[in-house]
């Protein structure tokens, strides 16, 4: 992710599960018209989108959370505040679903419910 989106966009990351990669990879880029690069970290196969000019999305084989409950998950920026985000949920009327944790080397994240039963992520670089 660029160091624009991370400072200056809401919305920063999207995971999108599908039910078999090379179909949704082609047809991301095909709709798209970009760049989706197929690759693995730690055993887990993805395809993530280009996203050198904006925001980006990784495709990620996961049948079962393809359903209204489930599905796309948006990530909001919580950039160098993720620990401090994450404390305010319960407060607020949402759910730490999955407290903050790394995600390799895209930095860090924590799976909330919002206080209207949206799951959504927060994310930030740093652990902070």
């Amino acid at each position: 992710m660029s160091d624009f989106n991370q400072e200056n966009k809401r919305a920063v990351w999207f995971d999108i599960p599908v039910a078999d990669l090379g179909r949704a990879c082609d047809f991301y880029e095909g709709v798209l018209s970009i760049g989706v690069a197929r690759s693995e970290f730690d055993g887990f196969q993805m395809g993530v989108l280009d996203h050198e000019h904006g925001n980006g999305a990784c495709l990620y084989v996961k049948p079962e959370e393809i359903s209204p409950t489930g599905g796309l998950l948006v990530y909001f920026n919580a950039e160098g505040r993720i620990r401090d985000a994450v404390s305010r949920v319960p407060g607020l009327g949402g759910k730490v679903l999955e407290d903050t944790h790394a995600i390799g080397p895209h930095g860090f994240r924590a799976i909330i419910l919002d206080s209207e039963g949206n799951r959504v992520a927060l994310h930030s670089s740093v652990d902070g």
